[in-house]
């Protein structure tokens, strides 16, 4: 049984979980809305060896899976592409069918955001030739490893070496992608935050306790405080899952 807790606490059906949700799509002067994804240890971690799969439940799962049927693309570290095996967001026919309901593209893109371009080829990313990853590189990136994976992504370079969110977010806006649902790992995230990008933040909170040197959900030199304000609570299997949206959005 799903909880709600906040607001009008209330008994759910799991599959009540985010049912619905489309991602606004920005203002004239941002126009990229940016909504994060992370599932955390009670003392912070973001992974159990190595990888985030060891932390949430059943409606983490879902949560993720709502929200890539909220989106327009979802960018992702080429680390975390990695590390977490990453395939195709091809997704269930009933949500490519529920998306395609509301307007969005029935499967949502993704962006691999890699300074330096070095991905395998034979990464499973690279897995559905019709629905290719867009790769952004930085402008430094190896050419000739980009050349290696031109024939199964669509290849952007930033302006800069470094990634940064202004010129990705622009990318994204010029290619009409506006709902962007961020996916880590914590140094993109660090990205965002830093950049003040961040509108919304989705978390779930798993009662575990990890210890050792995981990093947290955001991660970087650069300490960056933002105010949020909690929109949602839920309960499941003692996972919380809490949403929250930046303060410059008010109540709406």
């Amino acid at each position: 049984m799903l909880r709600r807790l906040l607001p009008d606490p209330v008994d759910l059906d799991l599959d009540s979980l985010y049912r619905g949700l489309t991602l606004p799509t920005g203002t004239e002067s941002q126009p990229c809305w940016v909504a994060m994804c992370m599932v955390s240890s009670l003392d912070g971690a973001v992974a159990v060896d190595g990888l985030s799969g060891g932390l949430g439940g059943e409606a983490d799962l879902l949560a993720l899976s709502r929200l890539r049927g909220a989106n327009d693309v979802s960018i992702v570290g080429a680390g975390t592409v990695r590390d977490e095996g990453y395939v195709p967001l091809t997704g269930s026919e009933a949500r490519r069918v529920d998306r395609a309901a509301r307007g969005l593209r029935a499967v949502p893109r993704i962006a691999i955001v890699t300074a330096s371009g070095r991905l395998d080829p034979d990464l499973p990313i690279f897995g559905d030739p019709d629905e290719v990853p867009l790769v952004v590189a930085g402008a430094d990136a190896d050419d000739d490893a980009l050349a290696a994976i031109e024939d199964r992504a669509e290849i952007h370079r930033l302006p800069s070496a470094q990634v940064a969110a202004e010129p990705l977010l622009d990318l994204l806006a010029g290619l009409g992608l506006r709902r962007v649902l961020c996916e880590g790992g914590p140094r993109l995230n660090q990205v965002m935050l830093a950049a003040d990008r961040l509108d919304e933040l989705f978390v779930t909170v798993a009662p575990t306790v990890v210890g050792g040197p995981a990093p947290r959900i955001v991660h970087g030199e650069q300490e960056t405080a933002r105010s949020l304000r909690l929109v949602t609570v839920h309960e499941h299997g003692g996972d919380l899952l809490l949403r929250y949206r930046h303060e410059r959005h008010g109540d709406g």
